[in-house]
């Protein structure tokens, strides 16, 4: 048994986080709306303008957080952490400055750490949810990270 992994199953329903930033909600609704009938079978969250919009314009429940720039990014990473949220759909404009830019670079990395299913566009997006891992669990390894510090601790 290694003890500097641990091995992580994502269920077969999934908890995908839904973000948009606002030159990509428009794309975003039409992606949730050709993606329905996969989309129903999982449990949705988001952050606030994009969670209500998909819940009012295509029909299926979404969990609102905050908006990103009110700290929506930040409650969504720390649901990652927390194991409540297993895969991340974020269609984010690369042409437009963010002033939450840190919060999302902050999203980001959380997701690469915590090694969970992120797409940044519409393309990789369509990958995932055609994906036969998304009918099925999913089993991957992500480092102990409790074991990691006290290691570097008893290194110092």
């Amino acid at each position: 048994m290694n003890v500097d992994y641990l091995t992580m199953t994502i269920g077969k329903q999934k908890k995908i986080a839904l973000i948009a930033h606002d030159g990509k909600k428009q794309e975003m609704l039409e992606w949730c709306e050709k993606n329905k009938e996969i989309l129903q079978k999982h449990k949705l969250c988001g952050t606030g303008t994009t969670a209500r919009m998909i819940t009012d314009h295509v029909g299926i429940p979404v969990k609102g957080y905050n908006s990103g720039p009110l700290g929506g990014d930040q409650q969504i990473g720390a649901k990652i952490v927390e194991g409540q949220i297993n895969m991340v759909i974020f269609f984010s404009d690369p042409l437009a400055a963010q002033p939450h830019d840190p919060d999302v670079k902050a999203l980001l990395r959380i997701a690469q750490v915590y090694d969970i299913p992120i797409a940044n566009n519409k393309a990789t997006a369509d990958f995932l949810l055609q994906s036969s891992l998304m009918n099925e669990e999913y089993a991957h390894e992500v480092e102990n990270f409790k074991n990691t510090v006290i290691n570097r601790a008893k290194s110092l």
